[in-house]
C-alpha cells in the first residue's frame, strides 16, 4: 500500500511539474528561407536552449514564465533577439536570421579603383610589388602605368588616364592634394614622384568614378595613405647607388629621418645619352616624419620634405637646323603633411583631420630670358564618418576642406600671378543593402574664387555579388575642375571643365587569381578652347589668345587584367590590356579630333619570380603601346601620322641576405634591354619648316646599388624575400 501511495505521488509531482512548463518549438531560416540546421536558440538569464537540426527545427521546455528574450547564434549569420510571453503548453516562435556581412563574403565596390593596400579584396599591389616591377624605376607614377586605363607617355610625367591629359589627375596623400607630387618638369625629360612606395600601407589608383571625399581632377586620383605605427624598433638603412647617397634612421618606430645627396655623373658617365648636359642634376632632400598614437584610440602622422636640386642642359632650340639653347633650372621645395584620427564611442565614431603645406620655387634661365614658376598651398580637411549597422559595416561621411593656393609665372618682361581660395564640402553613405549588394551615394559641392563658380558633384557606385569569388560594379558620377592656371592668367570669367563618368566592372577573385574586365564612358563638357588662327603641337607654347569654355569630346573603351601568383611558386604575373577610344575639342585644337598624347592600343606583361636557394629575384616586364597621332605645326588636323609603335623590354634582379641584425639587398635593374629607338612625337621651328624628333634621354639604361639595413628585423623579412602571399 506504501509503495502504491508512492509511486501515486511521484506521477502527481511530475504531471504537476508539466503543467507547469512551456514547451518551445520552431523553426530558423535564413532570408530566402533556406534551412539553418545547427543555430542556436537561447533564453538569455537562463540554461534553457537547443540546436536547430538539419531540417532547422527545434524543440525544448523551460519553466521560464512571463516575458523572455529569446537569442539565436549562428557562425556567418548576425546575432537575433526577439521577445516572447510565456505561459504553459505549446508555443510556436520562427526565426529568420541575415547573413552577416565580413571581409571574407562581402560585396566591395571596384568600379575604377585597383588598390594597393594589404587588406582589402581587390588588393593589386603591395609597396614591394613597385619596387621590384621591372621598368618601373621604383617610381609609384611609373608602375601604375602598367595597370589598367592608364597610357604610356614617355617624354613627359604624369599619369595619363582614359583618354585625359596629366593635370586631370591628382595626387593626394591622408586625403590632401599634392601640389607637386613629381619633381620639376623639363622639356622632354619626364621626371620622378617625390615620394617613396614605402611610406605608404595604400595605393589606390582610381581610374574614374571616384569617391566624393575627392574632387578637382576631370579623371582619376591616386590615393596614397602613410604607413600606421607598427612597431617600436630602431634601425638604421643606408643607401648607395649609381645615383647618389642616401640614410635614414628610424628611433623606437615612432620619429624617422633621413638625408639624401643626388648627383647622376656616375650613372651618365656608363651611359650614351641622348640629351646635352650642361650641368649634371645634382639635389640635396631631407624628410622628417613622426608617427605615434597618443592613445590607444588615436593616431597622430607628420611629414615635412625639403629638396633643392639644379640641372642645366642644351636643347634644340628649332629656329636653326641643328641649334641649341641652354634651359637652367634651380628648383627648391617644401611640403609638410600632418594628419590626426580618433575614434570614440566604441569605434562607431571617426573623426580625420588634417593640414598640408607646400611652397615650390622654379628658377628657369633659358638663355638670357628669365621663366620663373612659383606655387603655393595650404589647406585644412576635417572629415566625420558614422559606422552603424551589425559588425559596423555601414557607414556615413561628413566632410569639408579649404585650400588657399599662390601661383604665379615670370617670362622675360611678363609677370602673371593669380590667388585661388578653393572650398569643399561633401558626404557620403556606404551601405549594404544585403550581403551581395552594396551601394555608395555621395554629393559633393565646391566653390572656387578665381572664377567665382560653385558646383555640386552627385556620385553613385554599385556592387552585386553573383557568386562565391564574383561580382558587378557599377560607378557613375560627375566631376569638376577649376581651368589650368595658363587660361586663368588671361581670363578669370571662364567657368568649370566637367566630365561625366560611366563605368560597368566585372571582377573575380579566387585561388591567388585576378580576372577583371572594365568597360568606361567619358563625356566632356565646357573644355577651354583658345580662338587661334592656327594649330601649334608645342604642349609647352603659353596661350596668348582670347579663350572660352566651347570645348566638349569623350572617351570610351575597355580594359582587361588579369594577374596570377598561384599556378608557379613564389612567382606573380600580370596582363594588361587597355582599348581606348577618344576624342576631344581643346586647347588650340581647331576641331574634335584624338589628342596626341592618347594610345588607342596598351599591352604590358609583368613577371616575376623569387629564387629561394639563392635569396634572389628576378623580374622582366615588357609593354607595348600603339602609335600616337602626330599633328603638323598649322595643321587642319584632318591629316596625321602615327608615331611607331612604343616597345619596351625591362629587366631587374634583387639579392638579399640577411646576417643578425643586418639585411642587405643588392639590386639591378635595365630599361629598354633591346635598345629599341622609341619616339615619342616631334618639335617644330616657329615656321613649321623643321621638325626634330622627341626621344628617350637614353635608348638603353641599367641601374645598380645596394641598400643596408640595421636593426631588428621583425617587420622586414616577409616583405623583403619578396613571398607574394
Amino acid at each position: 500500500m506504501k509503495q502504491l501511495l508512492l509511486i501515486i505521488l511521484l506521477v502527481t509531482a511530475g504531471f504537476s511539474v508539466a503543467l507547469g512548463q512551456a514547451n518551445i518549438k520552431g523553426k530558423i531560416t535564413d532570408r530566402k528561407g533556406e534551412v539553418l540546421p545547427g543555430a542556436n536558440i537561447q533564453i538569455e538569464g537562463t540554461y534553457d536552449g537547443a540546436s536547430a537540426d538539419e531540417k532547422g527545427e527545434f524543440a525544448f521546455t523551460t519553466d521560464s514564465k512571463g516575458e523572455v528574450v529569446f537569442k539565436i547564434t549562428m557562425i556567418g549569420y548576425n546575432p537575433s533577439v526577439k521577445k516572447a510571453t510565456l505561459g504553459t503548453g505549446d508555443v510556436r516562435l520562427d526565426f529568420v536570421l541575415e547573413e552577416s556581412i565580413n571581409a571574407l563574403n562581402a560585396v566591395v565596390i571596384t568600379a575604377g579603383t585597383f588598390e594597393a593596400s594589404d587588406e582589402k579584396k581587390m588588393v593589386m599591389l603591395k609597396p614591394m610589388d613597385i619596387v621590384t616591377t621591372a621598368g618601373g624605376a621604383a617610381d609609384i607614377a611609373s608602375v601604375m602605368q602598367f595597370l589598367p586605363g592608364a597610357n604610356r607617355v614617355g617624354e613627359t610625367e604624369g599619369l595619363f588616364v582614359r583618354g585625359g591629359s596629366a593635370n586631370e589627375t591628382k595626387t593626394v596623400i591622408d586625403g590632401m592634394i599634392v601640389q607637386n607630387p613629381f619633381f620639376s618638369s623639363t622639356p622632354d625629360v619626364p621626371q620622378r614622384g617625390r615620394f617613396t612606395p614605402f611610406m605608404f600601407k595604400g595605393t589606390a589608383f582610381s581610374t574614374g568614378g571616384y569617391s566624393a571625399q575627392y574632387g578637382q581632377a576631370l579623371s582619376s586620383v591616386l590615393l596614397l595613405q602613410t604607413q600606421d605605427k607598427i612597431s617600436e624598433e630602431s634601425n638604421l638603412n643606408l643607401n648607395a647607388n649609381l645615383a647618389g647617397l642616401s640614410a635614414s634612421y628610424t628611433h623606437k618606430g615612432w620619429i624617422n629621418g633621413s638625408l639624401s645627396y643626388t648627383n647622376l655623373s656616375p650613372f651618365l658617365s656608363l651611359l650614351k645619352t641622348n640629351i646635352d648636359f650642361d650641368k649634371v642634376p645634382e639635389a640635396f632632400g631631407a624628410s622628417v616624419t613622426i608617427n605615434e598614437n597618443p592613445t590607444k584610440n588615436s593616431s597622430f602622422k607628420l611629414y615635412g620634405t625639403y629638396t633643392d636640386n639644379q640641372s642645366a642642359l642644351r636643347l634644340n632650340s628649332y629656329d636653326e637646323f641643328n641649334s641649341k639653347y641652354l634651359f637652367s633650372m634651380n628648383n627648391r621645395n617644401i611640403f609638410t603633411n600632418a594628419s590626426y584620427q580618433v575614434n570614440f564611442d566604441e569605434g562607431k565614431w571617426i573623426f580625420q583631420s588634417g593640414m598640408s603645406y607646400s611652397k615650390n620655387n622654379d628658377r628657369i634661365r633659358m638663355d638670357q630670358t628669365n621663366a620663373d614658376r612659383h606655387d603655393e598651398r595650404t589647406q585644412g580637411r576635417a572629415v566625420l564618418t558614422r559606422l552603424f549597422g551589425a559588425g559596423k559595416n555601414n557607414s556615413i561621411v561628413f566632410g569639408s576642406e579649404f585650400h588657399a593656393i599662390r601661383v604665379g609665372n615670370i617670362y622675360g618682361g611678363y609677370d602673371v600671378s593669380l590667388k585661388d581660395n578653393y572650398s569643399a564640402v561633401f558626404t557620403e553613405s556606404e551601405f549594404y543593402v544585403s550581403p551581395k549588394l552594396a551601394a555608395r551615394v555621395g554629393l559633393r559641392g565646391e566653390y572656387t574664387s578665381v572664377i567665382d563658380e560653385f558646383n555640386v558633384a552627385p556620385r553613385l557606385s554599385l556592387a552585386y555579388k553573383v557568386g562565391k569569388y564574383a561580382q558587378f560594379s557599377l560607378a557613375a558620377g560627375r566631376f569638376y575642375q577649376t581651368p589650368d592656371k595658363n587660361y586663368l592668367y588671361l581670363n578669370r570669367n571662364l567657368d568649370y571643365e566637367i566630365a561625366d563618368h560611366v563605368i560597368l566592372n566585372y571582377q573575380l577573385i579566387k585561388n591567388d587569381r585576378t580576372f577583371r574586365v572594365e568597360a568606361f564612358n567619358k563625356n566632356y563638357r565646357n573644355l577651354i578652347t583658345e580662338k587661334t588662327d592656327f594649330f601649334d603641337p608645342n604642349p609647352y607654347r603659353f596661350p596668348t589668345g582670347k579663350t572660352d569654355n566651347s570645348g566638349e569630346g569623350y572617351a570610351k573603351g575597355f580594359d582587361v587584367f588579369f594577374r596570377d601568383k598561384k599556378s608557379v611558386k613564389n612567382a606573380d604575373l600580370w596582363v594588361t590590356y587597355s582599348f581606348l577610344d577618344t576624342e576631344r575639342k581643346f586647347q588650340n585644337y581647331p576641331s574634335r579630333v584624338t589628342p596626341s598624347f592618347a594610345s588607342k592600343h596598351n599591352f604590358s606583361v609583368v613577371s616575376k619570380y623569387f629564387l629561394e636557394k639563392l635569396n634572389t629575384s628576378v623580374g622582366l616586364t615588357y609593354s607595348l603601346t600603339s602609335g600616337r597621332r602626330i599633328y603638323d605645326y598649322g595643321s587642319d588636323l584632318k591629316t596625321y601620322e602615327l608615331t611607331k609603335p612604343y616597345e619596351n623590354l625591362s629587366f631587374a634582379t634583387s639579392y638579399f641576405r640577411a646576417i643578425k641584425n643586418h639585411f642587405v639587398v643588392f639590386y639591378l635593374a635595365v630599361d629598354n634591354v633591346l635598345g629599341r629607338k622609341n619616339v615619342f612625337g616631334y618639335r617644330y621651328s616657329p615656321d613649321g619648316k623643321q621638325r626634330t624628333a622627341v626621344i628617350p634621354p637614353a635608348y638603353r639604361t641599367f641601374f645598380f646599388g645596394v641598400s643596408w639595413s640595421i636593426g631588428k628585423l621583425d617587420r622586414i623579412p616577409k616583405e623583403a624575400t619578396l613571398n607574394f602571399d
